[in-house]
């Protein structure tokens, strides 16, 4: 956020990299957020229509299209001020509705002590024979998994997940625009500690919920023979998708059980308005303004419009592709997608925001370097994908053998490679190119709203920002503490 702030950087940003210390053309950048959008909201469509599937028993394609429709509505009406309100509501009533489901599911199962005897024993009545995938894992209770033999290896989790988290959470214009709409850069921090406060609940909230519903409806949730899968919930993969819309309808009181469906269904459009919104406004003003340099108003809001409605289409095209994507688990598609498509990005805000020689042709090839490896295993992945329960592993080895969050590192320690190379091959960017954008040249007097003279102002900002700094090292120790006591 300093850099931002310095930066004078935009809710729609003219030069995106530019906070990476780069001076990037504008369509550039903005090419590979908006080519990256169908992969992004696809998982919140598919969301949704499975969930009003589950809750409504309404067919699959025709509650997609009512999300797509009630979506394109609150997009073209609403704005980022009607976004972020509505995420706030939202999430309020989110986290005062799972806290109860939490505590009803685990009212069901005995409590907490009894959450790993119980699910170990969650084996669905059908079974594939001379097989174990109708086996809950061994290791469910543990965050630090074999790095070679685990579903998600703690060289993986430690690593490749922090750096898809720095493309998100640093990079993301949904999450930029956020962070720049603040007042200050207090508040700028203020929000950014909400989110990690919330984004420890998930653990508890929507995890273990989701292993509880599991151990109340193995032979739905837990399924794995075909044709009990496509019972469950219409796919034949696997239905782990439907665990916490499950709980929902069957643990919840009537009264409550709307309002969670309304609201978890407010939510994801709200996510796809956010994702939408900021693809067709990067697509207007950095796209389609640099070919048009004169396009009047009314002409942006219409290419806005028609590049929203493309990207809609092509999000609905791929879902038959997700359904038979990595087990059919949204959680394990989404990291696998993005891990084949982050890391450069991230290797290139890094690199921009720590080493002052980084440049423009550096972070090209970098980001083209990283693309076309990342595309390569992207392509590999829906051309071979993971065989179903009972069947012999034939895919490729970089897909069996590799584990995806393993290739992220790999992937981002290349990028960086190939930055720094053509960056040292190319001559170095002035100092007023990179003047308040990089940690080395980062202005100490930094803008603010204590900047208006009243003393009294100057000690209320210092104490904020001394309340985000305590509460930034309180989040590190929680989140250290938890992580040793799950390992």
């Amino acid at each position: 956020m300093p850099f931002g702030c310095q930066s004078s950087a935009r809710l729609t940003p003219r030069r995106p990299l530019s906070l990476a210390g780069l001076a990037w053309p504008r369509w550039r950048a903005s090419v590979g957020r908006v080519l990256s959008t169908p992969w992004v909201s696809q998982i919140d469509l598919y969301a949704g229509a499975l969930f009003v599937h589950i809750c409504l028993g309404w067919n699959f394609y025709l509650s997609t299209i009512l999300m797509l429709a009630v979506t394109a509505l609150y997009t073209i009406a609403g704005g980022l001020a009607a976004v972020i309100y509505t995420d706030a509501l939202q999430t309020l009533i989110m986290v005062v509705g799972a806290v109860i489901l939490t505590v009803k599911a685990f009212e069901q199962i005995g409590g907490y002590d009894q959450l790993a005897s119980a699910y170990a024993r969650a084996v669905p009545s059908r079974i594939i024979s001379n097989t174990t995938c109708h086996m809950p894992r061994a290791d469910a209770m543990h965050m630090f998994r074999d790095p070679y033999t685990g579903d998600l290896p703690w060289t993986g989790m430690t690593f490749g997940l922090t750096v898809m988290a720095t493309w998100y959470w640093c990079t993301d214009q949904v999450i930029v625009q956020r962070s720049l709409s603040a007042r200050d850069l207090n508040h700028a921090k203020g929000g950014s500690i909400l989110a990690s406060y919330l984004k420890m609940l998930p653990m508890g909230l929507i995890i273990m919920p989701g292993m509880i519903s599991r151990v109340l409806f193995p032979d739905d949730v837990g399924c794995v023979v075909p044709s009990e899968c496509l019972r469950a919930c219409g796919a034949e993969i696997g239905c782990s998708n439907i665990a916490y819309p499950k709980l929902v309808m069957e643990l919840m009181p009537t009264g409550l059980r709307g309002l969670m469906i309304a609201v978890m269904m407010a939510a994801l459009m709200s996510s796809l308005t956010s994702i939408f919104n900021s693809s067709s406004t990067l697509f207007t003003m950095d796209i389609w303004k640099w070919l048009r340099p004169r396009a009047r108003e009314r002409e942006l809001l219409l290419v806005g419009r028609l590049v929203t409605v493309v990207l809609i289409g092509v999000s609905v095209a791929w879902i038959p592709v997700l359904q038979g994507s990595n087990s059919g688990q949204l959680f394990i598609y989404m990291q696998s997608v993005t891990s084949s498509l982050a890391p450069p990005v991230t290797a290139v805000f890094v690199l921009g925001i720590f080493w002052r020689r980084a440049n423009e042709q550096g972070a090209f090839w970098g980001l083209m370097a990283g693309l076309a490896v990342g595309a390569t295993r992207l392509v590999l992945e829906f051309l071979h994908p993971a065989p179903p329960c009972g069947h012999p592993e034939d895919r490729p080895a970089i897909l069996h053998s590799i584990h995806y969050l393993h290739f992220a590192v790999a992937l981002f320690v290349l990028s960086g490679a190939v930055v720094v190379a053509g960056s040292l091959l190319t001559p170095a960017p002035q100092g007023i190119q990179i003047e308040n954008l990089t940690w080395w040249t980062l202005a100490q007097d930094l803008p603010s709203g204590a900047k208006t003279g009243d003393p009294r102002a100057s000690q209320k900002h210092a104490f904020w920002a001394r309340v985000c700094g305590f509460n930034a090292i309180l989040l590190v120790c929680v989140n250290v503490f938890f992580y040793a006591y799950f390992a």
